[in-house]
């Protein structure tokens, strides 16, 4: 049985940039903020939901890859196993 890794690279990719550029336009936004208004408020809310997804996203890939990582390595260990003593 051949295991299937649960996240592309792409899905990687996406992952960490999502999380790096929430963290980049914060600091953007801070860097620039004097005093802030209403619309400057919305935009601080959407980035920090940005940040949120960005960094769920980012742990998430890092487990299950991490997580494929082992399983995999778990069945080359059986298969190298079973060619050996055959």
């Amino acid at each position: 049985m051949k295991y299937r890794r649960r996240n592309t690279t792409a899905f990687t990719v996406l992952a960490y940039f999502t999380f790096f550029a929430g963290v980049f336009l914060f600091s953007i936004g801070l860097y620039n903020a004097d005093s802030l208004e209403l619309n400057e408020k919305g935009y601080y809310i959407a980035v920090m939901i940005l940040v949120a997804v960005g960094a769920i996203l980012t742990q998430k890939v890092t487990r299950d890859n991490a997580e494929d990582n082992e399983i995999l390595a778990e069945q080359e260990r059986h298969r190298s196993h079973s060619n050996s003593s055959e």
